[in-house]
């Protein structure tokens, strides 16, 4: 690895977690203390054009209300307003399909929130990426495939949209190269094990286009298994997977959530403890603690609707605490209760250690890494 790469490696972590960086959180909820999340993952709508064979989003149904404007920026404003750092639009639906998504990220920006979005780019407005990439910290594209058709097999849609999607990245690039922008470009594919022969010409693709990095990571399933994700043929790939890092070339990076990819779909703890800090919303409107409860199954672990409620009375109510005390207690399990590998398996993963360990916070070394405020 050579001096840059190292450097930027040190400074972006695209496997594991930056709750190190929030030592006066930690030590806060350590306290008992009611603490508001650092990051909230949200959509805008559960509403998708596309239809991926690995979509988690199928498996999270539940009641759509009608997120509008005044509902997205009143969140905004709380969030702001309650001690959140960062909104990252990402969880259950494609954002682009809502009008409001343009004008959200500027407001959230404007509050002071640091913002992100995840999005698969086929209705991204490119006229629209002058605006808002200097409000975003990073933006990232879902796309498991670097051919057009293997593309179209995998995310359920049309050849045509492959091409559009590239051109979008294309287009990211170059206004943050022309602008000097600080946001990050990214690509993310989703691997189930039958996308093997995508994973090289994927790391390709993004060193063709520019970007700043291709994060490879496992695809996550149910507790009921409900996606057939074959946990232990992810074994079977690390050779081509290292293949694929190895297409790093300053200052673009590949890597692969090694952390779990070869976890084989375990977890090591027994409590949910990651949701006061990195809290989801559903595309619905619901919140919930996370993207693993949206199903309508898991009603006991719903907790409001931003929709409804806005979100700072939420936060404050005793409902939301009790649903935080319930996951954290002996009356859930973490390892038979939800999904394999969720957005709050590493911070679980840190939280567990601590408590485990009475509680003993170590301050962090090195340089603060990029995106701090999304942990």
């Amino acid at each position: 690895m050579t001096e840059q790469m190292q450097k930027m490696a040190e400074e972006i972590i695209l496997d594991g977690h930056k709750l190190a960086w929030h030592k006066d959180r930690v030590e806060a909820w350590l306290r008992g203390e009611r603490i508001a999340p650092i990051t909230i993952d949200c959509a805008l709508t559960r509403r998708c054009s596309y239809r991926c064979v690995y979509c988690y989003g199928m498996l999270q149904a539940n009641d759509e209300k009608r997120m509008t404007r005044d509902v997205i920026f009143r969140f905004l404003d709380d969030a702001a307003g309650i001690g959140v750092k960062a909104v990252s639009f990402v969880s259950d639906g494609e954002s682009t399909c809502s009008p409001h998504l343009y004008d959200s990220i500027l407001r959230g920006r404007a509050n002071g929130l640091d913002m992100a979005l995840g999005t698969n780019g086929y209705l991204l407005k490119d006229d629209r990426q002058e605006e808002i990439l200097p409000a975003l910290t990073y933006l990232r594209y879902n796309i498991s495939a670097g051919e057009p058709k293997r593309y179209a097999e995998i995310h359920g849609c049309d050849e045509k949209c492959y091409h559009k999607v590239i051109e979008s990245i294309r287009k990211s690039v170059e206004i943050k190269s022309r602008k000097k922008l600080d946001v990050t470009i990214g690509l993310q594919m989703v691997l189930m094990p039958e996308f093997a022969d995508q994973v090289l010409p994927l790391a390709d693709l993004g060193r063709q286009l520019g970007v700043d990095y291709l994060v490879i990571k496992h695809c996550s399933d149910d507790e009921r298994g409900s996606l057939g994700v074959s946990y232990e043929k992810y074994f079977g790939l690390v050779e081509l997977l290292k293949q694929a890092e190895q297409r790093s070339q300053p200052p673009y990076i590949v890597r692969a959530k090694w952390s779990k990819i070869l976890s084989g779909g375990k977890r090591n703890y027994c409590r949910c403890y990651g949701p006061p800090f990195i809290m989801q919303f559903s595309g619905s409107g619901l919140v919930a603690p996370c993207g693993m409860l949206f199903n309508d199954r898991y009603k006991k672990y719903h907790i409001g609707n931003i929709a409804d409620t806005p979100f700072a009375e939420i936060w404050k109510s005793d409902r939301y605490w009790e649903v935080i005390d319930l996951i954290a207690s002996e009356k859930f399990d973490a390892r038979t209760m939800c999904g394999a590998l969720c957005l709050q398996h590493k911070v679980n993963e840190y939280l567990w250690s601590l408590k485990q360990q009475t509680g003993n916070i170590q301050s962090p070394s090195g340089k603060k890494p990029m995106h701090v405020n999304f942990i």
